[in-house]
C-alpha cells in the first residue's frame, strides 16, 4: 500500500481550511485516511500551521511520501520552530 501525506480540504467556498492527513494514495482527496497529523489555515494572517512533526517524521521514516505542498509547509513549520540566531 502506497501511503501519502497530503492536504484534505475543508471550509466554505473561498474560505479554505486544510487538515494534514496520512492516507492510502488510492483514496480520494477528501476520503478515508489513516491519521490526521496537523492543520493548515491559509486565511489567517499570517497563515496558521499546526503540525505534529514527530508523527510526520514517523510516517516518512516508514515510507510515506509527502506531496509537494506538504513538503514545503513542513519545511516552513520547521523554520518557524527554530529560534533566530542572536547577533
Amino acid at each position: 500500500m502506497a501511503v501519502h501525506i497530503r492536504l484534505q480540504r475543508f471550509g466554505a467556498k473561498k474560505n479554505p481550511f486544510y487538515r494534514l492527513v496520512v492516507a492510502d494514495s488510492r483514496k480520494k482527496r477528501d476520503g478515508a485516511f489513516l491519521e490526521q497529523v496537523g492543520t493548515y489555515d491559509p486565511m489567517k494572517n499570517p497563515s496558521e500551521i499546526k503540525f505534529d512533526l514527530a508523527r510526520i517524521d514517523h510516517w516518512v521514516g516508514n515510507g510515506a511520501q509527502p506531496s509537494d505542498t506538504v513538503a514545503s509547509l513542513v519545511r516552513r513549520a520547521r523554520r518557524e520552530l527554530v529560534p533566530a540566531p542572536k547577533v
